[in-house]
């Protein structure tokens, strides 16, 4: 269980990750060292998955963003397909969903030729029968976890 010092801490490292340990402890009321331990146990038990930096997608190439519903004749959860996904740069998230489709993919490239590259590439991939594609046109917002 988290309690509120952990979701305090949580919320301040995904507002900016870099902050030293004393400025993280003020905030939240502890010293840096236990700010410290409070924060590797936090990534020893699985909470933080990973410390990484959020790059805006349009400064390096990759503008066009798109969702698209996979549909298949197989279970897609398998670790083949998983791998086959992981292995096609452009998709940056899969999610096994409930519905009429198997398999919803984020996809970001540079261009819409390169969108339609990658469509070839989730066809070629055992048991996909079909894909039903939205292209983004503008992203009003995105969110981290909502810790609170």
């Amino acid at each position: 269980m988290l309690d509120e010092v952990d979701r305090m801490l949580l919320t301040r490292l995904q507002e900016d990750a870099t902050q030293s340990y004393a400025a993280l402890g003020k905030a939240v009321g502890l010293s840096a060292g236990s700010a410290h331990d409070r924060v590797r146990k936090l990534r020893e038990r699985g909470v933080i998955r990973r410390t990484t930096v959020d790059v805006a997608p349009n400064a390096v190439d990759r503008g066009v963003s798109a969702f698209v519903m996979v549909n298949a004749n197989v279970w897609m959860g398998d670790p083949p397909t998983r791998e086959a996904l992981l292995a096609i740069p452009s998709i940056q998230e899969a999610h096994i969903v409930a519905g009429d489709a198997s398999l919803l993919v984020k996809i970001r490239t540079g261009t819409t030729e390169e969108l339609q590259a990658t469509l070839r590439q989730i066809f070629a991939v055992d048991g996909v029968t079909g894909t039903q594609t939205i292209v983004v046109l503008e992203t009003c917002f995105e969110r981290p976890v909502n810790v609170a």
